[in-house]
């Protein structure tokens, strides 16, 4: 016989459907967003773990970082683009958290970024975080923080300025699109801190470059850099 509790979970599976944001599958557990299959399927690229990996490479003559990296790979029409899509302009916070905690076991996991202190999330210009109805950077901070135990600094940057997209421009575009666009506010809870700016995903690094250069004003501050994606360019 059934008991209350399975009958109850059963209803509410069939009026609001829990199931996978990659395949549709309805065989997760009960906090997760994504099932063990997609969660397999997910195009780790272990960057964490080594010096001079492909991300650090993007920055290397243009800003000065401890260690960077990036979770995932990203290509276009794959489980990770869906994904992406989702926590991005569908409104998933919830696949955002899980996909932060993912990215912050694996940094707690490599001693490369092990000291890190402090998180930033990169911020939005206002208006479009307005109408998103949230940051996603800052939702995978909020995931690495849980996994890691860190604090949250989402007021540390500012992003005053609208930007045009970054799509479809080549990489010096995308700088002179970026330049001088942050403003550093709370310089004082950084100084001599060693912090990690996050984002949702790396392409070229100018925009992630032009937030560096800011936050690398503060006297003795130490920048590492977390994305969940990595793009091909």
């Amino acid at each position: 016989m059934l008991h209350l509790k399975d009958i109850s979970e059963s209803v509410l599976q069939l009026l609001f459907p829990h199931i996978c944001a990659g395949c549709g599958s309805d065989h997760l557990q009960k906090d997760y967003c994504l099932c063990m299959r997609c969660l397999n399927s997910l195009p780790e690229t272990n960057f964490e773990l080594y010096k001079d990996n492909p991300v650090e490479k993007i920055f290397w003559g243009r800003t000065k970082l401890e260690s960077a990296t990036a979770q995932f790979y990203f290509t276009k029409e794959s489980l990770m683009q869906q994904l992406m899509h989702q926590f991005k302009y569908k409104g998933n916070r919830a696949l955002g958290l899980q996909l932060g905690r993912l990215m912050g076991a694996q940094l707690k996991q490599s001693n490369r970024f092990d000291s890190i202190e402090s998180l930033i999330p990169l911020p939005l210009y206002p208006e479009k975080e307005r109408k998103r109805g949230y940051n996603q950077a800052t939702l995978l901070c909020e995931g690495i923080a849980s996994a890691m135990g860190i604090p949250i600094l989402d007021k540390a940057v500012r992003r005053p300025q609208h930007t045009d997209t970054q799509t479809r421009k080549g990489r010096i575009e995308r700088w002179k699109n970026m330049e001088g666009k942050f403003i550093l506010t709370q310089a004082d809870l950084i100084a001599d801190k060693h912090v990690l700016l996050v984002d949702d995903v790396i392409t070229t690094g100018a925009t992630l470059e032009a937030c560096s250069i800011e936050i690398l004003k503060t006297p003795g501050v130490k920048l590492s850099i977390a994305t969940l994606c990595m793009a091909s360019r």
